[in-house]
């Protein structure tokens, strides 16, 4: 029958130094654990194989690394590892930690990288992508990229975090997320049992930082805006984005990525694809007169180009573009304002319901009983909110002119008129 092994205890007393020899472990024949000093064993099992043990403090933790097995790895070899072990861990390192690396454990950057790359095919925006990444290798990866991505810890994240926390709170917050998806990673890799970012936040604490919209101007003053946009220096395929982003109030990069195979001229529908919009749904833009004649004006500088709106090289064009001529200008809005002014002027100057405004928006359906019972897209009540959009911001740009008397809505334009279509 074979011995049974004595408890993995440290001997009592001052610790021994080199107590071992190279003849008592070729024979020990008992099983146990033999203290060689200074926190290094040999650890012999009932089936008589002997293998080296280091008991280490890393970091404040108490560890066991394994050092391999007697006789690959001999007494002399193993105390110089079991050395190196303990001066390491001494100034601060982890010899754990350069062990796993050795054997494969990506660090928290390689993890990070990873992720990345599983990511970015899910995204629509290369800008999004590019922001994912560069804002941990500027805030994380300086402080815990090298860390073994199992080996970071609560403590970790929040030294990280506390950097930026209050100096850019909307910053550290999406650190915060995309940090918490790579140690999710790892959790699923079962490179790591838990993730150490599901606890962090007490210790954070709150963020004081103020909610500030983007601009937008008072729907009143959009025709003006699009009158100075229109008498603007500034390239003429620019200039018609602009005011056709305007009269849809959709997204600007639906509009920098509009493609004529997505515009029906003759029904005046343009259908943005699933793909190419942020709700991930089809989305019908109905088009009001206004709106044809700057196709019709975009499709003769186009020369051929798939895109409605090109740049001269035949790109698309960067948000830049628009918000740029906004800004020279001084015109205090952006891009996306034209929607907030769209939807106070439906609010506050017609009758039209709020379901109809939210569904011009492409905004989804917040509850889920009401979105599974909700399938219409209100597109023919959406198109005489549309044209009366248009109406108001041709009367208000007449109203505001000082050189020639208004004149009159065109039939079936005009607000709360339906469309003869």
């Amino acid at each position: 029958m074979l011995p049974t092994r004595p408890p993995k205890t440290k001997p009592r007393g001052r610790q021994p130094e080199h107590a071992l020899t190279n003849a008592f472990v070729r024979n020990v024949g008992r099983a146990g654990r033999y203290c060689d000093g200074h926190g290094l064993y040999l650890d012999v099992r009932p089936t008589g194989s002997r293998s080296w043990v280091q008991r280490l403090a890393i970091r404040g933790r108490r560890r066991e690394l394994g050092l391999g097995g007697f006789p690959l790895v001999s007494l002399k070899e193993a105390r110089e590892i079991a050395f190196a072990n303990r001066k390491l861990a001494r100034s601060g390192g982890d010899p754990l930690a350069e062990k796993r690396r050795a054997s494969g454990m990506p660090t928290f950057a390689e993890a990070a990288e990873r992720v990345w790359n599983d990511l970015r095919p899910g995204w629509r925006n290369p800008r999004h992508a590019h922001n994912w990444k560069s804002s941990l290798t500027r805030f994380a990866f300086p402080h815990i990229g090298r860390m073994p991505v199992c080996d970071v810890t609560s403590a970790d994240v929040i030294d990280t975090l506390r950097r930026i926390w209050h100096e850019h709170p909307t910053t550290a917050r999406r650190v915060r997320h995309r940090i918490r998806a790579v140690l999710e990673w790892a959790v699923a890799m079962e490179l790591r049992n838990d993730n150490p970012c599901d606890r962090i936040g007490p210790a954070l604490g709150p963020q004081n930082d103020i909610v500030t919209h983007r601009q937008a101007l008072p729907h009143r003053d959009v025709a003006a805006a699009l009158a100075a946009v229109r008498a603007s220096d500034a390239a003429p395929l620019v200039k018609l984005a602009l005011e056709f982003l305007a009269l849809t109030a959709v997204r600007s990069g639906d509009v920098r990525g509009a493609l004529w195979a997505e515009i029906d001229s003759a029904d005046r529908v343009w259908t943005i694809p699933a793909t190419r919009i942020k709700m991930k749904r089809e989305h019908r833009v109905p088009l009001c007169g206004r709106a044809i004649e700057i196709l019709d004006a975009a499709r003769a500088l186009g020369d051929g180009n798939p895109l409605v709106f090109p740049t001269p090289r035949g790109k698309q064009f960067t948000g830049m573009a628009l918000s740029g001529l906004l800004k020279r200008l001084e015109i205090a809005a952006v891009p996306h304002g034209f929607r907030s002014s769209f939807r106070d002027w439906v609010a506050e100057e017609t009758d039209h319901p709020r379901e109809v405004a939210e569904a011009a928006l492409a905004h989804l359906v917040r509850n889920p009983v009401e979105a599974a019972y909700a399938r219409s897209d209100l597109f023919e009540r959406r198109r005489r909110l549309m044209n009366d959009w248009a109406a108001y911001i041709a009367n208000t740009t007449s109203e505001q002119s000082t050189d020639a008397e208004p004149e009159p809505a065109q039939q079936g334009v005009g607000p709360r008129h339906p469309d003869p279509r």
